[in-house]
């Protein structure tokens, strides 16, 4: 049964999680498997990597394949390398203390690495807040520094609005009295006016008056008429009797 040393993924999505194990190559990558040796989590940086270096170490030495992220990750924690130790102390090049004592150099070193990337990564995180930091710092000077010139806008704005309106009011207030006074300055024009008008026609009355005067002039000639009455009287007295005339004398 060929066996292969590769990953099996978890986590959720969007932030996997991978277990390193033994299994056989027929089966499903995410099915099962003939042993955990180890994990993988890429979401941290630098990724974390546990493995149990002396399983991963027995499986290899009974032939299992890893695959190529499988055997990246064995090399970054030195199974690839004390799987090669293993063989020179079976041909016989060094003994196993040489062997335990280059591996542990080993270990020391590569620690150094992950402990100075760390260091640096750490470095680079703190600088970047601090950059952050002032951006936030600037970007709100900034907006502060705005807002007060908005602010000393506005009033400066409203503060010439109110100069403008002043100086308009007396002139709204003279307007109405300008027109009052033009006004009263007609007033009398016009009423002068039928005045003017009226003059003719107070001329023209006594002549009205007079026509009638002079219509009336015949009836007051005519008044000698109404004097022969006793006229009329004196014809009708030789009617009397001759009786009365010698009691008259």
């Amino acid at each position: 049964m060929p066996v292969k040393l590769r990953l099996q993924r978890h986590g959720k999505k969007g932030k996997p999680f991978y277990w390193l194990v033994a299994a056989d190559s027929r089966s499903k990558r995410d099915g099962r498997y003939l042993e955990k040796i180890g994990t993988y989590n890429p979401n941290t940086n630098p990724a974390t990597v546990n493995i149990d270096i002396d399983k991963a170490i027995n499986w290899l030495d009974k032939g299992a394949q890893p695959t190529d992220t499988a055997r990246t990750l064995l090399s970054y924690r030195g199974v690839m390398y004390k799987h090669h130790l293993n063989g020179g102390i079976r041909k016989g090049a060094f003994t196993q203390e040489e062997a335990d004592k280059k591996f542990e150099i080993w270990l020391e070193e590569k620690n150094t690495k992950i402990q100075a990337k760390k260091d640096n990564l750490s470095k680079d995180q703190t600088k970047a807040k601090a950059k952050r930091i002032e951006a936030e710092k600037a970007a709100s000077e900034k907006r502060l520094a705005d807002a007060a010139a908005a602010e000393a806008e506005a009033i400066a704005k409203k503060a010439a609005e109110e100069a403008i309106a002043a100086e308009e009011a007396p002139a709204a207030e003279e307007t109405p009295a300008a027109e009052e006074a033009s006004a009263a300055e007609e007033a009398p024009a016009a009423e002068e006016a039928p005045a003017a008008e009226e003059a003719p026609a107070a001329e023209e009355a006594p002549a009205a008056e007079e026509a009638p005067a002079a219509e009336e002039a015949p009836a007051a000639e005519e008044a000698p008429a109404t004097e022969e009455a006793p006229a009329a009287e004196n014809t009708s007295s030789d009617d009397i009797s001759p009786d009365s005339k010698e009691k008259e004398e």
